[in-house]
C-alpha cells in the first residue's frame, strides 16, 4: 500500500482537488488523504462549482487538520505551494514534493477552472508514476 497525502495550508481548495481526483482515478493499492496545518471551515464556494462542473461533489466535504505524524507516515506527500515556513506542511518534511500553485480563493471561477485542469493533469501524471513504480 502507498499512502499519498495532499496537503495546503487550509485544506479547502487545492489539496481538496488534488485528493478528489486522485480519488477518482486511484488503482488498488493506493491510499489517498488530505489535510491542512490550519484547516478551514469549509471548502472554498468556488472551488466546490469547479469542481462540480467535473462531475465530483465537494460540497459536504469538511477541511481536516493533517498532523506532523500523519505526514511522516505517507509514502508521498505533495504540497500545493506555500510561502510561510510556520505553516507550511513542505517543511515537515524534507522530501515533500511541491506543485506551487495559485491559491483558488479569492479567484474568478475562470482561474479556478485552470488551476482544478493543472492538478488534474499533475495527479494523472503522479498515479502513472506510481503504478510504474517511481
Amino acid at each position: 500500500m502507498v499512502k499519498i497525502v495532499f496537503v495546503c495550508v487550509e485544506n479547502a481548495g487545492r489539496s481538496q482537488m488534488a485528493a478528489a481526483f486522485a480519488r477518482r482515478s486511484a488503482r488498488d493499492g493506493i491510499e489517498i488523504a488530505s489535510g491542512g496545518t490550519r484547516a478551514a471551515p469549509r471548502v472554498h464556494p468556488v472551488v466546490v462549482d469547479a469542481m462540480k462542473e467535473v462531475g465530483i461533489d465537494l460540497s459536504r466535504t469538511v477541511p481536516r487538520t493533517i498532523t506532523r505524524e500523519e505526514l511522516l507516515q505517507s509514502d508521498i506527500v505533495v504540497t500545493m505551494g506555500c510561502a510561510s515556513g510556520d505553516v507550511c506542511p513542505a517543511t515537515f518534511r524534507g522530501d515533500a514534493v511541491d506543485w506551487a500553485l495559485p491559491d483558488p480563493n479569492g479567484q474568478s471561477l475562470e482561474d479556478v477552472r485552470r488551476i482544478r485542469d493543472d492538478i488534474e493533469r499533475r495527479v494523472e501524471k503522479l498515479l502513472a508514476e506510481v503504478a510504474h513504480g517511481r
